[in-house]
């Protein structure tokens, strides 16, 4: 089964600080992009971090010096780090990923989401 799995998700006090993980499918081999995005309430979906294959990252310049994204290649896991957290980080993050298939096409993977609620 091709799936990526979120946790990690909670409720945490804003100054606070919280890891996601994304788990993807062992039979998800060739993956060249895996990213974390986030959707607050009325508001629409938002890129927050990448990270390609060769390492390079990006990342939202809402959380820039206080979230982290890491990949573990033997694990085939992205993590999300997030320190400083604020309310407004408050939202339901996804794991992303884009992958090579068996027929080299190319995949675009969603997650199904896990809830961050910063309080204040």
């Amino acid at each position: 089964q091709v799936q990526l799995v979120e946790s990690g998700g909670g409720l945490v006090q804003a100054g606070g600080s919280r890891r996601l993980s994304c788990a993807a499918s062992p039979s998800i081999s060739r993956i060249y992009s895996m990213e974390w995005y986030r959707q607050a309430p009325g508001k629409e979906r938002e890129l927050v971090a990448s990270i390609s294959s060769a390492g390079s990252t990006n990342y939202a310049d809402s959380v820039k010096g206080r979230f982290t994204i890491a990949r573990n290649f033997a694990k085939n896991t992205a993590d999300l780090q997030m320190n400083n957290l604020r309310p407004e980080d408050t939202a339901v993050y996804y794991c992303g990923a884009g992958y090579y298939n068996s027929r080299d096409e190319i995949v675009l993977l969603m997650g199904q989401g896990t809830q961050v609620t910063v309080s204040s």
